[in-house]
């Protein structure tokens, strides 16, 4: 059983930059990859950017590589998403997810926290 609760979301300007914040409520994400995924109004959700299990891979979305910087800090028990450049694009409900056989792109997350609101005006 895994509790995830994002934070870090907020209200930027085209350009600006927010780090979002996935903290587990237990000691737990050592052991298990995290990923980020956004749903924009009227859209599907999108996958963003994932970390494997012991940190030494990651993905990006082609549409935020370059922008987006996904890493852990186990001491802490989170995994973090640097997102620079923002986009008024970029406006969504950023979702963490977490799962403890993840295989890579295309395979599903088990657990997921409730949501951080980007919002990126022009």
């Amino acid at each position: 059983q895994v509790q995830l609760v994002e934070s870090g979301g907020g209200l930027v300007q085209a350009g600006e930059s927010l780090r979002l914040s996935c903290a587990a409520s237990g000691r737990t994400l050592s052991s298990i990859a995290v990923g980020w995924f956004r749903q924009a109004p009227g859209k599907e959700r999108d996958f963003v950017a994932a970390i494997s299990r012991s940190g030494g891979r990651t993905y990006y979305a082609d549409s935020v590589k370059g922008r987006c910087t996904i890493s852990r800090d186990n001491a802490k028990n989170t995994v973090y998403l640097q997102m620079d450049s923002l986009k008024p694009e970029d406006t969504a409900v950023y979702y963490c997810a977490a799962d403890r056989s993840w295989v890579g792109p295309g395979d599903t997350f088990d657990y997921w926290g409730q949501g951080t609101q980007v919002t990126v005006s022009s």
